[in-house]
Parts: C-alpha cells; sequence; structure tokens
C-alpha cells in the first residue's frame, strides 16, 4: 500500500473522529432548543467556515464561482440538499429506531448506495468487477457492512441491558425513515464527484491538492444549510412551545456560552469534511468513489471508540463491549482491504 493511499486512509479516519465527537459541546447546551441550538452550529458549518475557507484559498472568490455554469452548479447545489434531507431524517430515524438499530441501517445504507453508485452512474463497472483492485475494494465495502452490522449488535446488547428504549418507538415509520435516510445522506458522495470541474479549477489556479475540494463546499454545504435551517425555522415559527426570543432572553453569560458551544459543534462538524478533502485527495482517481465507504465505515468505528472513553459502555457488561470489539477490528480490516485493492 503507497504512501498517499495510507495517508488518505488516515485523514479519513481523523475526520471522522470528528464527526464522531461533533455533538459533544451541543449536549453543553442549556436551555436552548435543539432547533436555535443546531442553527447556530449549523450557519458556523454550513455558511461561515465554507465561505471564509474559501476566500482564503482562492485568488478571485467571485470570478471562481463566476467561471462555472448553472449546470456546473445546479447539481453540486441539488446533491448538498438532497444530503440535507438526510442529515434531518437521521435524527428522526433515532427517535423511532432508537441509536443502535438507527444508525445502522441508516449508515449501512448509505454506505452502499453513496459507494457503489457513484462509479455506476459513470459508467465505471468495469472498474468494479473487471480489475483486481476493484473486486478487492467491493470485498472492502462488504467486510464494512459487515463491521457496521457487528457495532449495530453490540449497541442492541448494550441499550437491552441498560434499559434504553427509543423515545417513541415505531418499527414501520423508523424503517422507512432509516432507509430515507441512507439514500439521501449518499447525496454529499454524488455531490463530490458533481463537483470534480470545481476540484480541477481551483487545481488550475494553484490551489494545493489537499485544499481543491473545499472550495465546492460553498455550494454543497449550501443546500445542506436550506433544507437543515429551513426545517428549523419553520418548527420556530409554527410550533407554539418553541421561541428563538425566549432563548435569547436568558442571562447573558449563559447565551454566550450556548453561542460558543453551539459554534464549536459546527466547527468540529465542518472539520470532518475538511479532513474528508485531504483524504479524498490522496485517494487514486480511479478509486475516489471509496472516499465515501472509509468516512462512513470510520464514522461507526470511532462512535464506538468514543463512546467507550466517555464510559457509556460501562454498565452494559462485559458481551456488549467484546462484540463491538469484534465489529471495530472488522471494520479495520475493511478499511486495510480497501487500502490494497486501491494500491493494485
Amino acid at each position: 500500500m503507497s504512501n498517499a493511499i495510507t495517508m488518505g486512509i488516515m485523514w479519513h479516519l481523523i475526520g471522522a473522529a470528528s464527526a464522531a465527537c461533533f455533538y459533544a459541546p451541543f449536549k453543553k447546551v442549556r436551555h436552548w432548543s435543539w432547533e436555535t441550538m443546531w442553527s447556530v452550529g449549523g450557519i458556523v458549518s454550513w455558511l461561515i467556515l465554507p465561505w471564509v475557507v474559501s476566500a482564503l484559498l482562492l485568488p478571485d472568490f467571485w470570478a471562481y464561482y463566476g467561471s462555472f455554469s448553472t449546470a456546473t452548479l445546479l447539481p453540486v447545489f441539488l446533491f448538498g440538499a438532497m444530503w440535507g434531507i438526510g442529515n434531518i431524517n437521521y435524527g428522526l430515524t433515532m427517535r423511532y429506531l432508537g441509536m443502535s438499530m438507527g444508525i445502522g441501517i441508516a449508515i449501512g445504507i448509505t454506505l452502499i448506495v453513496g459507494t457503489l453508485m457513484t462509479p455506476l452512474m459513470n459508467g465505471k463497472f468495469d472498474v468494479l468487477m473487471g480489475t483486481q483492485g476493484g473486486r478487492m475494494t467491493l470485498l472492502g465495502v462488504l467486510v464494512a457492512v459487515v463491521g457496521v452490522a457487528i457495532v449495530t449488535r453490540a449497541g442492541q446488547l448494550k441499550e437491552r441491558k441498560m434499559g434504553i428504549k427509543a423515545e417513541e418507538f415505531n418499527l414501520k415509520k423508523g424503517l422507512l425513515l432509516a432507509i430515507m435516510c441512507g439514500i439521501f445522506s449518499a447525496g454529499m458522495s454524488f455531490a463530490m464527484d458533481a463537483a470534480k470541474p470545481m476540484h480541477e479549477a481551483a487545481a488550475s489556479l494553484g490551489v494545493d491538492p489537499l485544499y481543491v475540494a473545499l472550495p465546492s463546499y460553498v455550494g454543497i454545504m449550501g443546500g445542506g444549510a436550506l433544507i437543515n435551517l429551513g426545517f428549523c425555522i419553520i418548527r420556530l415559527a409554527t410550533v407554539k412551545t418553541l421561541s428563538v426570543k425566549a432563548d435569547f432572553s436568558l442571562a447573558t453569560p449563559l447565551i454566550i456560552a450556548n453561542v460558543l458551544l453551539s459554534a464549536l459543534g459546527g466547527l468540529m462538524w465542518y472539520l470532518q469534511f475538511f479532513f474528508y478533502a485531504w483524504g479524498h485527495a490522496r485517494i487514486p482517481a480511479q478509486y475516489d468513489y471509496m472516499s465515501w465507504m472509509l468516512h462512513m465505515s470510520f464514522y461507526v468505528l470511532c462512535g464506538g471508540l468514543v463512546g467507550l472513553v466517555m464510559k457509556e459502555w460501562k454498565a452494559a457488561g462485559r458481551r456488549p463491549v467484546r462484540v463491538l470489539g469484534i465489529g471495530c477490528m472488522v471494520i479495520i480490516l475493511a478499511a486495510n482491504i480497501v487500502g490494497l485493492g486501491m494500491a493494485n
């Protein structure tokens, strides 16, 4: 396995670790509605950071975006919006299925759809099936799905042992939302593929290869922001128990603390895709669709490890932790299989 591929996998691991930890600051926010907290964090991660980073990287911000036709920019924005719909469904999936079952089904589907649909839509089926490297990467995807399933099983054992149940368990509704979440969340993978002309344009302007994907986040995150912020604004305007005015009528120190914590959560959320771009840049072009598989499987891996560090599994007993460990090792094995496949 080449050093470039190894570093690409490592950057994806770091990005996934940030994704697994990003909600920790949000848990410290006090006396705010979820909608207000999510909006403040989202403004930082979906709007401020993509624009600021792009402005720092590009010699002429407006000339860069003005050089693309609507035919180039619109799919990037719409796939970003598609991914935004998946984000909203993700939260609802947890509500009706619980964390473990919800994560397992949603992540499993988005891992498969986001990884395999991109090469199939681009006519690269021959790369998947006709080469040794392609077949090995497919095997890696299969092993990753098995690893996600094992970690999901560990989570179910943990929840059963600790008596944790879904807020409003509804199998039929939860499964429908999980499937929708898995499909729509793959929009990020599709958006990155649609944004390749933007990456090439950034490279032609002298932007470092590690950063060429970052300017495209203005469009991708903009689509996601439209859906997420729109959802939050509608709820804040229509749900009687929610009020932005009430959230910002708290004591000033508490408001400042809540804003800073929400902003930190937004920063950590953005960093997952900052490092995703670094990892993506190190993956061979013919296998760039594997970035999504690496990110999502590492997300599950890091989520389990973060839970152990935070002592969330302390009262679960030995069996769930043992099953979690097996699942984590299977995911690590999957990443190595994919790395070896890309090296062929």
